[in-house]
């Protein structure tokens, strides 16, 4: 893919997250595509891989809030790599607001998400 490609591709995969649409989320990984979350155990944070693995983890998050969104502030490509950093503002059920800010780490292969490494500050 050529960086035009990529951000579109970006743009579209940004969407789906907006509308909260699981299938499409997942669709946009390999089928051993990997989500590694930065909250977890170990110091990478928590693998996801598969698209069943990663199909329930946002089955999960969604679960637990009443409200969230990624909003893009800045977005590179560079070669089958791709960094976008947001602000993710989210209400859970219970109430609790988080207001975090982080960088995707992507890698992509065959128009598919290979891989989407997450990192974040958190305030607190």
């Amino acid at each position: 893919m050529n960086e035009t490609e990529t951000l579109a591709l970006l743009d579209d995969i940004g969407a789906a997250f907006a509308r909260h649409d699981i299938d499409a989320m997942v669709g946009y990984f390999a089928a051993d595509g990997e989500f590694v979350n930065a909250v977890g155990p170990d110091p990478h944070g928590t693998r996801y891989k598969g698209h069943a693995e990663i199909r329930g983890y946002f089955e999960g998050l969604f679960e637990l809030v009443e409200d969230v969104q990624w909003e893009k502030t800045d977005v590179r490509v560079l070669g089958e790599k791709a960094y976008a950093e947001w602000h993710r503002r989210a209400t859970l059920k219970t109430g609790e607001k988080q207001d975090w800010l982080g960088v995707d780490i992507y890698t992509f292969g065959a128009g598919k998400i290979a891989k989407k490494d997450t990192y974040i500050k958190v305030a607190g």
